[in-house]
């Protein structure tokens, strides 16, 4: 049974950090992509984040420069560090299990939620 669950969000001043996880089962993390997405209220699910098998990434404008996507397979598990956090930074984070070139999503998360706020 292919699951993917997503930890570590939480409320974060505007300029902190936090660090996600995803942490997969039921499958081989070294054969797949895994994408970060985000949904804020009223917002449509947006990539943040896809890093592939191979270790290529892609990263939405809106969060190059801040954060950070990295994986272990043997871990099963794929992290986002976000630094420097905006208010706008603020949704329900999710990981998805994607295609090895990080475009067709088959597998997500539950989501969890991050809030940046003073």
């Amino acid at each position: 049974q292919v699951q993917l669950e997503e930890s570590g969000g939480g409320l974060v001043h505007p300029g902190g950090s936090l660090r996600l996880s995803c942490a997969v089962s039921g499958f081989t993390l070294d054969y797949y992509a895994i994408g970060w997405f985000r949904q804020a209220p009223g917002n449509k699910r947006e990539l943040v984040s896809c890093i592939s098998n191979n270790g290529n990434i892609q990263y939405a404008d809106s969060v190059k420069g801040r954060f950070t996507v990295s994986r272990h397979n043997a871990k099963r598990t794929v992290w986002l560090q976000m630094s420097s956090v905006k208010v706008d930074d603020t949704a329900v984070y999710y990981c998805g299990r994607s295609s090895p070139d990080c475009e067709t999503y088959d597998h997500w998360g539950q989501g969890t939620q991050v809030t940046v706020s003073s």
